[in-house]
């Protein structure tokens, strides 16, 4: 079930599911450590007698308020008479989440109604050993084990404090939850429990017939009883109102800070493109770590999740983030990669959010051999990623402790780490992360980041280091020509790889990510073996049915919804189908045709903005995690790339400016990428 609306603030991460459960809370890390597990955090309704937990008998329409972090919740239940409006937000400052509603009495008459909120904790990721108390002091229910405390509380708009609380097991002897205890209106009042606990409070209103009152509730997070209760305290003297509406007032100014000409976009990309902002920043913990989603029913899939560190994905994303203008968030990912990064120049597969090494299935040992267990794309990423935010910023001062330690430490990695026999990088696992080999995502990157590592090299003075960095990213893109392209096919395979003999075998694979050959500067978008690749992939991998897009490689099998498909559609694979588009459009109506695939991916996004790793080809459903922040990530990097593109076309015919936009000097710095890849090519003798 997708994880419709994200809401945090760096350190508490609160994600919500379509039936508007809380199934997943974050602290205090993003991705690490959730206190649900998945486990439903319940809001259950109580009118004259009849109850109702809010889910599948009630419509529902979960949105944000614009440009917020903000929920726009609306929950109606025609039976029982009453729509709720719901305003939930992760204070931006203090730990806190406060919830407001709204509640509406449709029927003519007086009723008295009843919120219920149950809690269900898994403190650390299990129930064993928690806590679940009654605290007189605040009046509030507090779960707790070792360093971690969740104060949950409410009041109404007329009454200070809660109607009811009861806390108890669950899971054992028979016992579902506490929850349950809810469902007759009344709650026990029991005021502790241990081992496998759950808890429910109460709030309770009179409301007028045709008339509406507000309630709150909010859980305080930290460390400490006392920690909590401080919390608990702020919240009652600010109001929970005041902490909604300033946490608002802050993501308005935050996600607008840039100006940009959104009006060249359409109206339903230009609100995907800043709600993608917003939803990549609740995926980005204080510490610098971007995770790759949060979404825990993946578990049901592998027994593991993708609240991790991935240096690719991380790369794309800081990437993004720096052409969108947010330089903190990508420093602090360059600073957190710079603490993860081996004596060796290579990052390993995956990093937890607070740094340490994460779960993989890359084994060291292979077939009687050693081998290094990484994606070798993920090195070569982080320092074109790291190029490209010099050339934005000229944070030279940034830069200066991460040129030894990170872009010669990796660059002299990438020079080492090839294949004897063909010159191309040596085998390591695809960004798929299914096979080994030599692929053609991994060469492309490999040379973006020695062109990059090159051009660090030539700013620091490093005369000699450039050119050799240059010259192996010159031999590498001879290798591509030699080994990569099919001229039988007339396109470029996806890798290649050696059999138990020793002998080279190319993979004829259709795969998207053969984008890469282009997208990191190792071929002009319009080169003419570019153009003949890109175009036999989309005819082979979009999805021909009502729901369209583009799948991302042949007969792909995960979590694979109809074989007569070449597999599910993937946002950023289609995405990068726009790229190309953009990257060789000639005029306004190439940049059209461009526009017209990035509508599809804003048209296939949940109300709420979310945009998952897949959808399904006959259904359109979300398909694995959601949301998927490479998904959002790139739609920010090719909507940006729209809007560089069109500067380029939509010209002045007397003077030549940019009509997209106020005019600029020439940029020596950033035009130095594009020289050198001009100028590597020149090098390479195919």
């Amino acid at each position: 079930m997708p994880r419709d609306i994200p809401i945090g603030n760096g350190k508490l991460l609160v994600c919500f599911d379509s039936e508007y459960h809380i199934r997943d809370l974050y602290f205090p890390h993003v991705g690490q450590e959730n206190h649900m597990s998945g486990n439903p955090c319940r809001l259950g309704v109580w009118v004259n007698g009849s109850f109702s937990w809010v889910g599948q008998d009630w419509n529902l329409e979960m949105k944000y308020l614009p440009d917020t972090l903000v929920t726009d919740v609306s929950l109606h239940n025609k039976k029982l008479g009453i729509l709720l409006s719901c305003r939930d937000a992760v204070d931006f400052h203090e730990n806190v989440y406060v919830k407001q509603i709204t509640v509406e009495n449709l029927m003519p008459e007086e009723r008295e109604i009843r919120l219920f909120l149950a809690a269900d904790f898994n403190i650390y990721g299990n129930d064993i050993g928690d806590t679940a108390a009654y605290d007189p002091e605040t009046k509030g229910v507090v779960h707790y084990k070792a360093s971690r405390y969740f104060l949950i509380n409410g009041s109404t708009e007329t009454r200070t404090g809660l109607a009811g609380f009861a806390v108890g097991q669950k899971g054992m002897g028979g016992l579902e939850g506490t929850f349950r205890d809810a469902e007759d209106g009344a709650l026990s009042g029991n005021a502790i429990a241990q081992g496998s606990v759950d808890s429910v409070i109460c709030l309770s209103m009179v409301v007028a017939g045709v008339s509406n009152s507000k309630a709150y509730f909010w859980l305080a997070v930290g460390e400490s009883w006392h920690q909590v209760r401080v919390l608990d305290t702020i919240v009652k003297e600010k109001g929970p109102e005041l902490l909604i509406a300033r946490t608002a007032d802050y993501w308005r100014i935050w996600v607008r800070k840039q100006p940009l000409r959104l009006d060249l976009l359409p109206e339903p990309v230009s609100e995907l493109y800043l709600r993608s902002l917003l939803i990549l920043r609740t995926q980005m913990d204080w510490q610098g770590g971007i995770i790759a989603g949060n979404d825990s029913d993946i578990i049901r899939f592998n027994r593991d999740t993708y609240s991790y560190v991935w240096p690719r994905d991380g790369a794309l994303v800081a990437n993004a983030m720096d052409l969108a203008g947010y330089i903190m968030p990508a420093q602090r990912f360059y600073d957190f990669v710079a603490g993860t990064i081996g004596q060796e120049g290579y990052f390993c597969h995956k990093y937890n959010p607070d740094g340490t090494l994460a779960s993989s299935w890359h084994p060291w040992w292979d077939n009687g051999q050693l081998q290094l267990p990484i994606q070798e794309d993920e090195t070569a990423l982080v320092i074109w990623a790291l190029w490209h935010h010099f050339v934005k910023y000229r944070d030279i001062e940034f830069i200066k402790p991460l040129y030894k330690l990170v872009i010669k430490n990796a660059a002299d990695f990438m020079c080492s780490f090839r294949d004897a026999e063909t010159g191309l990088p040596a085998p390591s696992y695809d960004l798929w992360e299914e096979r080994r080999g030599i692929f053609a995502f991994t060469v492309g990157a490999v040379f973006g980041g020695l062109t990059a590592a090159s051009l660090f090299c030539k700013v620091f003075g490093e005369t000699a280091k450039a050119e050799q960095y240059g010259r192996v990213a010159a031999e590498i893109r001879d290798a591509a020509s030699t080994h990569l392209w099919c001229e039988d096919l007339g396109r470029f395979c996806r890798g290649i790889s050696r059999n138990r003999a020793g002998s080279l075998e190319l993979d004829h694979s259709r795969d998207a990510s053969i984008w890469g050959l282009f997208a990191f500067g190792l071929y002009a978008a319009d080169d003419p073996k570019i153009i003949s690749t890109m175009s036999d992939l989309k005819q082979k991998l979009w999805v021909r049915t009502e729901v369209g897009g583009m799948a991302r490689y042949e007969n792909d099998g995960y979590q694979r919804a109809s074989n007569d498909v070449p597999g599910n559609p993937w946002f950023i694979c289609t995405l990068w189908l726009a790229d190309f588009l953009l990257e060789k459009a000639q005029d306004e109506k190439d940049i059209a045709e461009a526009i017209d695939v990035v509508k599809w991916v804003a048209e296939h996004a949940l109300p709420s903005g979310v945009l998952a790793e897949q959808v399904h080809p006959i259904t359109g459903e979300p398909l694995s995690v959601s949301p998927l922040t490479w998904s959002h990530a790139t739609f920010v990097a090719t909507v940006q790339r729209f809007l560089t593109r069109l500067g380029k076309i939509r010209v002045c015919p007397e003077c030549g400016s940019d009509l997209t936009e106020s005019a600029k000097g020439k940029d020596w710095l950033a035009m130095l990428y594009e020289e050198a890849c001009d100028e590597i090519r020149g090098m390479c003798r195919i």
